[in-house]
């Protein structure tokens, strides 16, 4: 048996292409390619899901960052707070806007860490970006709580975590501004790139839509020098498609998690994290920690099953951040988690069987 990590083939069998494509054949006779009908759906239908005024696609879920820390005036001399474990586009957002990345150590739920932020804060300090790393929300009650004490943007990093939420509430439905990415392997996907800021708020909903598509206020008129990052109406077609049944694969990754969580809870090797009931986890990645890692993964690979390591280098030890002064130590809790993660696959598209063979290979491995 193979247990795939990726599931695309497997989702975009020939009856779901072809139905897509027969809606690209339908666009394609409107010529309508550039911010079309398609991209104003997902926009209306993304932002009804979070429960929020307005949704604006964007090219990538790294220019949804971009975009949203540019929308609140953060730019060179600000510092704005992260997580440390999070992926290279959370920190690189941060730089590509001239601000400094600022991190902050995790828990055991391999988020950031909500009581040690504060200790970061400094006059030059603009924003937080807290991340859902991972698809799970992070104690966004808490930071939210901060930021307006210390009146500071809060930007979140929601780009794994379409379908997520924090007792009801839904992830990217809290912070000023939030992030989603639209990567193949997100809840949230399309065939290529694509990605989507949130926002309840009037002001930046409409600076965002003129600066990701040149400041243009018509075809002859620009009221400001903006960029080209918006959503491709091509990626619209297949978001569109995709969009009304995030919900229930994130359902299903949370029982193949439940199952996965079970069948390795005695397995003393294994370290599951909690899981607190108000948070609803995504699941875009499924991590545990294991001993013997490396030689877990090999065995892992001889046995047919596509598990990872997401990531093994935490941000402050890359050699982009040499410059940030960070050294080895600074933050314990990544760091030891970096040596010893595993993310197994834990897709929708799993069946049970596969689930129960990647369970049964992992306690093997144990009991040699």
């Amino acid at each position: 048996m193979k247990v795939p990590y990726n599931y695309l083939d497997r989702q975009f069998g020939p009856a779901e292409t072809e139905s897509i494509i027969d809606d690209l054949r339908a666009l394609v006779g409107t010529g309508e390619f550039t911010i079309g009908p398609p991209v104003l759906e997902f926009e209306r239908r993304l932002s009804a899901m979070i429960g929020v005024k307005h949704a604006i696609g964007t090219n990538t879920g790294t220019d949804a960052l971009i975009l949203a820390l540019k929308a609140l005036g953060v730019g060179p001399g600000d510092e704005v707070i992260t997580q440390v474990n999070t992926f290279y586009a959370t920190a690189g957002a941060i730089v590509a806007v001239g601000a400094r990345p600022v991190f902050v150590d995790v828990d055991d739920q391999y988020a950031i860490d909500a009581r040690l932020i504060e200790a970061t804060i400094t006059p030059r300090t603009k924003a937080l970006l807290p991340v859902h790393w991972a698809g799970l929300p992070p104690d966004m009650p808490a930071i939210m709580d901060l930021a307006r004490r210390r009146s500071l943007y809060v930007v979140e990093d929601a780009c794994p975590a379409t379908g997520a939420a924090y007792a009801g509430q839904a992830a990217g439905s809290f912070g000023d501004l939030a992030a989603f990415s639209m990567h193949p392997l997100k809840p949230l996907h399309v065939w290529g790139d694509g990605g989507a800021l949130v926002t309840d708020d009037d002001h930046h909903a409409r600076w965002l839509r003129l600066y990701r598509n040149h400041g243009m206020v018509n075809r002859d008129e620009i009221e400001m020098w903006g960029v080209n990052q918006r959503l491709q109406t091509l990626q619209a077609v297949v978001a569109n498609r995709v969009l009304d049944r995030v919900g229930g694969w994130v359902d299903r990754r949370i029982e193949i998690a439940g199952r996965l969580d079970r069948g390795l809870a005695d397995v003393r090797q294994v370290r599951v994290p909690p899981r607190p009931p108000e948070r609803r986890n995504a699941f875009q990645l499924y991590i545990v920690r294991c001993e013997r890692r490396d030689e877990l993964l090999k065995y892992l690979a001889a046995e047919n099953v596509e598990a990872k390591v997401h990531y093994p280098i935490p941000l402050h030890l890359q050699p982009a951040a040499r410059e940030l002064g960070y050294r080895r130590g600074d933050f314990p809790v990544a760091e030891a988690q970096a040596q010893d993660i595993v993310t197994l696959p834990g897709h929708q598209y799993l069946t049970n069987a596969e689930v129960d063979y990647m369970i049964d290979r992992v306690r093997r491995f144990y009991r040699r």
